[in-house]
């Protein structure tokens, strides 16, 4: 399937504009994923959304000479069309956490670049996508493989990825090209005053991940989405010559909760309370004591467990389904992600006690409690609550606290947009994606003035 003449001709409109000096309208942008579709929203909230980013495309398809495998969407591009405005544009993001491999080989030498980009751009064009994000988490190392491999041995990335995106770019024209860029300063390797010039230069649109600014590999309590350390993350980028234009803010569809150290008072605040390790020293892997949980409805009112469970026969479990993994010989935990085992990240923090045994605090029941007696620290412009009752901290985002990031953030950095991950994330009353669109609606307005 070809791009439309309309789309293309809408492409190079919106190019000239901005070559022109014109202001183009902020951005509100989703990423669509393909494990939160269970409740979609209707056409009145999702009005307003200027662009979509359906995720995920595997790195790897598009090493191959000749794309021996085909990217397939989990959703008919038209159907996804259907769901918001006219004229929205929607994207395909590639990689996403834990998928490298097929950056890394794709961007080693001139021939893999273009060849990767070629791939790329019929993906595009067979299946009709307006743009292209590339989630490469991340180039020069960091990401969820470094214990196996090392950062050293990813020294050539720095390189080589701005050139990739420059082959990605020319491929594509006039597609636009988005990147996900990381929100903590330590993933920021491939990000130097040396080449990040050459990447901003490549790409429309760098969206900027401003959430999980604390993660497992943390050893204390912090806030993982907060307003000053978004705007720290923003003026990282506009430090290194990013134009403010192409900046997107991420904002987060989940709560974060970490296990707090034994016999450990985390009331006094959010900053600096020890935690358990939550990351295995040895490989990188999840212990099981940290994790997310989403606005979706069934964790912010969840229904009771099903009274005729029955034992999982493929390892699925939990809520949204009849399975349970009582039974199981050697996996009789179900996972915060719905799945039977015996590791820690299945019976630990988050393990769902009505599909299974669990040895962690109960997720669930206290998530709940952290949205009615979370408190707001005014001055970093964070969400936090510390259940004392579990040893669990949580961090979240609210809508008054999205209200501020407008004004202080995008507003006052004079940012293009706004960004969140993801759409089926916010099922319970999609409060957070209409402050989005009021935000974005208002600072336009603001702009016409």
């Amino acid at each position: 399937m070809k791009v439309s003449g309309s789309v293309l001709a809408g492409m190079v409109a919106v190019g000239a504009a901005a070559e022109a000096g014109c202001p183009q309208p902020l951005r509100n942008m989703v990423y669509f994923d393909q494990y939160h579709t269970a409740i979609l929203p209707s056409h009145d909230v999702t009005a307003g959304i200027t662009h979509v980013v359906m995720s995920f495309a595997n790195s790897s398809l598009f090493a191959t000479p000749n794309m021996t495998e085909e990217y397939k969407p989990f959703m008919d591009v038209s159907k996804v069309r259907a769901m918001f405005d006219n004229g929205t544009q929607v994207g395909v993001a590639l990689g996403g956490w834990g998928d490298t491999n097929g950056f890394g080989a794709g961007a080693k030498t001139e021939a893999s670049r273009k060849q990767y980009a070629r791939n790329i751009a019929a993906m595009a064009t067979k299946l009709g996508f307006d743009f292209i994000d590339i989630d490469w988490e991340y180039p020069g190392g960091n990401g969820a493989d470094y214990k196996q491999i090392p950062n050293s041995d990813k020294v050539d990335e720095i390189t080589t990825y701005p050139l990739l995106l420059q082959e990605i770019k020319d491929a594509i024209k006039p597609r636009a090209l988005s990147i996900a860029v990381p929100g903590k300063a330590v993933d920021m390797i491939a990000y130097t005053p040396e080449h990040a010039p050459a990447i901003f230069a490549a790409v429309d649109m760098v969206n900027v991940m401003a959430y999980d600014l604390m993660n497992r590999r943390d050893n204390a309590t912090a806030h993982h989405t907060d307003l000053q350390g978004s705007l720290k993350a923003v003026d990282a980028y506009l430090a290194l010559g990013c134009p403010a234009a192409k900046l997107n803010l991420g904002l987060a569809f989940y709560a974060k909760y970490f296990q707090t150290a034994k016999g450990v008072d985390c009331s006094g605040g959010p900053i600096g309370c020890p935690i358990l390790l939550a990351e295995n020293a040895t490989d990188g892997s999840d212990l099981g004591t940290s994790g997310a949980i989403t606005f979706e409805k069934a964790n912010v009112s969840p229904p009771p467990p099903p009274t005729n469970l029955t034992t999982s026969k493929d390892q699925s479990c939990g809520t949204g389904t009849a399975f349970t993994c009582q039974g199981l010989a050697d996996a009789g935990c179900c996972s915060q992600y719905g799945f039977c085992g015996s590791t820690p990240a299945h019976c630990g923090a988050g393990c769902q006690a009505g599909f299974g045994t669990c040895t962690g605090p109960q997720i669930g029941a206290s998530f709940v409690s952290a949205l009615k007696e979370s408190k707001t620290d005014e001055v970093a412009g964070g969400q936090w609550w510390w259940d004392a009752s579990n040893e669990l901290f949580w961090t979240l985002d609210t809508v008054p606290l999205m209200q501020r990031k407008f004004k202080e953030i995008v507003a006052a950095r004079g940012l293009g947009g706004i960004f969140a991950w993801s759409l089926g994330e916010d099922s319970y009353d999609w409060s957070h994606l209409k402050a989005m669109r009021e935000g974005v609606k208002g600072l336009s307005k603001a702009s016409r003035k």
